[in-house]
């Protein structure tokens, strides 16, 4: 799946590939191989996830995308493509 968000005939129009932001996702990981991490998994359940992950993807979402979440929205968040689409629609 792929989101365009910005204004597509802007240099600020920016793609977001659903299997791209697994693989950023699955990055910040240490210990959790990244072929455990799909669109589907239910991050919240993953014996490496913590608060220091979850501001690592807050860190990372602000760097690849330029957008900004909270704690709490990806609290609010099961799976990995709940994520995905939490981001997209910002």
């Amino acid at each position: 799946m792929k989101i365009f968000y910005g204004n597509i005939n802007s240099k600020k129009c920016i793609k977001m590939d659903l299997n791209e932001f697994v693989a950023y996702f699955a990055n910040q990981f240490d210990d959790t191989d990244a072929s455990e991490i799909s669109a589907s998994t239910e991050f919240h359940d993953l014996d490496e996830w913590s608060s220091l992950t979850g501001m690592g993807v807050i860190a990372m979402v602000k760097t690849q995308y330029g957008k900004t979440i909270t704690g709490k929205e990806i609290r609010e968040c099961e799976t990995v493509e709940d994520l995905f689409n939490l981001i997209a629609s910002k």
